[in-house]
């Protein structure tokens, strides 16, 4: 049962991203943990292989999906932190994955796109749920390059998915917090580079 408690920090978290307000977070199906306290240090975001259908140099927009695309749209943000729980401005977010029928675009940059984090941390995209291909589970593949280190090469996951417990390289570290419903979900994650 969600508690008023549970609804207010949903709100809280979800109201830190532009754009996200409130009235969108009504619905959520999984109570949402609180953030956690600054000052100790956390563990950097897992790794994970960019797999074969990454597009370098894909144009800097929020909004991958088009008008008349077919799937459920999401709204997916969150935060670039430090290891000590610093916001990262200007660490390029670069996105990409299938449409909902689980076909990527290897010629061109649909559902390809990067943005850069703004000096709260805060990053955004506005896409749709990805499809399911042979052998994998739903995924977003992400890349992280801050203006100065490493870049981090990643994969979002997405929670009650039948297919992560089957799929080979399915983190649990790396599960949206997700809401909505059938015909819209907001998804959560708070990326921690490796940097103090």
């Amino acid at each position: 049962m969600t508690t008023r408690r549970d609804l207010l920090l949903q709100a809280a978290m979800f109201s830190a991203l532009p754009g996200l307000g409130f009235a969108q977070t009504r619905g959520l199906s999984l109570p949402l943990e609180p953030t956690p306290a600054c000052g100790e240090a956390h563990d950097p975001t897992p790794e994970q292989t960019e797999g074969p259908y990454y597009t370098p140099r894909t144009p800097q927009k929020t909004a991958l999906r088009e008008p008349g695309m077919a799937g459920i749209p999401l709204r997916i943000g969150g935060l670039v932190l430090s290891r000590r729980c610093r916001p990262l401005g200007r660490v390029m977010v670069d996105a990409w994955q299938a449409d909902a029928a689980g076909q990527y675009d290897n010629a061109g940059y649909r559902l390809r796109g990067h943005q850069f984090s703004d000096a709260e941390g805060r990053w955004q995209f506005e896409t749709i749920l990805p499809g399911l291909y042979p052998g994998r589970t739903r995924h977003i593949h992400v890349k992280l390059q801050p203006p100065r280190g490493d870049i981090l090469t990643t994969q979002l996951y997405f929670p009650n998915e039948p297919g992560n417990a089957r799929d080979g390289i399915f983190d649990r570290r790396l599960l949206v917090q997700m809401g909505g419903d059938d015909t819209a979900k907001i998804a959560r994650y708070d990326f921690v580079l490796g940097i103090d």
